[in-house]
């Protein structure tokens, strides 16, 4: 017989496995189409969107550290649970929101939501996942990730064209309370750190590593490019195509580059690259495809833009997460956790409101390539701070000779 701590591991992966999959539905439902519904179909200004998603993206991101401090208090389940109550309830105003100020409030309590709720589970991934391991195993939810995306933008966009924005919003809230419910009925009462230190001192441990809080920070500029596959790109799209049904597309050919190359990208490049050569690697592809949407006039080469977009994405998403995995402290897991949604509080924020805002001035003074130039230049920057942040003290390749 396996022993227990074996067991209770395996046990442990295949509920996340589980519990991944509807949440990642629920969100993809909603998520992908604010801004087409917002935009596109109401008229709303694009940066009244950027605004409002940069509210989820801030309060979400930027408060985790606090949720993952309680969590490593008082444990992972009540945080679940209440977290996705609240994810859900943001959906559900937001299906009445006809003024700015309602769907800011949505974005609110939906990012609430998150915040009591993600740094637990990816906290939970460190502590059920052995280090050798972690990467494949995060490689594996990204492709679970991308699978049901793919299905909850296609569901979200076949309720919003045959019923209603609200339709699509009531299908995401009832994939939300789904989840809370199998959290409070099969989820153990895991502890996520090694101590059960005040929530202040985790907090105070994860603010004081110098080289994690710096690592963070950069970061902001990763997610400054990465959250515009949920604005500028769908908005890009859909303007040249003059049709809902290609942003579901473009979603579409993402999930099936991350469930045919993501896994075997993640296998090959552990082999032969450092964690930071492969970020970098994935980071200055997304910013050269960023560059160039601007000067491009078809839907083909669009697409394709699109494409180098995604795999860039696929490189460095697996080695960022695990990256932040390996540099946190065990003692206050969550914490760290937390912290690390840092860099994607502040640059999706940037991203999100600032995308918006330069989207109207693009469209609005005919010059549709600025956004994109600049959005392409902070890819830059942000790789040659990664570059010297390493230079000194790069990771060490992985051992797989266990494996």
């Amino acid at each position: 017989m396996l022993p227990v701590t074996v067991r209770a591991r395996r046990a442990g992966k295949r509920f996340l496995l589980l519990d991944n999959m509807l949440l990642e539905l629920g969100f993809s439902v909603v998520f992908p189409l604010m801004s087409v519904h917002f935009v596109e179909h109401l008229g709303w200004p694009a940066v009244i969107v950027g605004i409002s998603l940069a509210i989820w993206q801030f309060i979400q991101s930027g408060t985790s550290i606090l949720g993952g401090a309680i969590a490593d208090r008082f444990g992972v389940r009540p945080m679940l649970v209440l977290g996705m109550l609240l994810r859900a309830a943001g959906f559900g105003l937001m299906a009445y929101a006809d003024r700015a100020w309602i769907l800011m409030l949505a974005c609110a309590l939906a990012a609430i939501g998150g915040m009591l709720f993600s740094p637990c589970r990816a906290a939970l991934v460190i502590k059920l996942v052995r280090p050798r391991e972690r990467g494949r195993f995060f490689s594996i939810l990204m492709v679970e990730d991308s699978a049901f995306r793919v299905l909850g933008a296609l569901l979200g966009t076949w309720l919003l064209l045959n019923y209603d924005f609200q339709r699509v919003c009531f299908a995401g809230m009832v994939m939300f309370i789904l989840s809370a419910g199998w959290n409070a009925w099969k989820l153990p009462d895991y502890k996520l750190s090694s101590v059960r230190a005040p929530v202040a001192a985790g907090i105070a441990r994860a603010f004081k590593d110098k080289r994690f809080r710096r690592y963070v920070m950069i970061l902001t500029g990763y997610y400054t490019l990465n959250v515009q596959v949920m604005l500028m790109l769908p908005l890009a799209v859909k303007a040249m195509s003059g049709t809902t049904e290609a942003v579901g597309w473009m979603y579409a050919i993402g999930a099936v580059m991350a469930l045919v190359l993501l896994y075997p990208l993640a296998r090959w490049s552990e082999c032969h690259f450092r964690l930071e050569q492969r970020l970098m690697f994935g980071l200055g592809l997304m910013a050269l495809s960023l560059m160039l949407v601007g000067y491009v006039d078809t839907l083909m080469v669009l697409f394709t833009l699109v494409i180098c977009f995604y795999l860039g994405s696929l490189i460095a998403e697996p080695a960022r997460e695990t990256l932040s995995a390996e540099l946190a402290d065990f003692r206050a897991r969550g914490s760290y956790v937390g912290f690390s949604r840092m860099g994607a509080a502040v640059g999706g924020a940037l991203g999100y409101s600032g995308g918006g805002w330069l989207f109207d001035i693009g469209t609005h003074s005919a010059t549709p390539a600025l956004p994109w130039l600049i959005l392409g230049a902070i890819g830059l920057l942000t790789l040659l701070a990664l570059f010297m942040q390493f230079r000194k003290h790069p990771t060490p390749m992985a051992d797989l000779s266990s494996l």
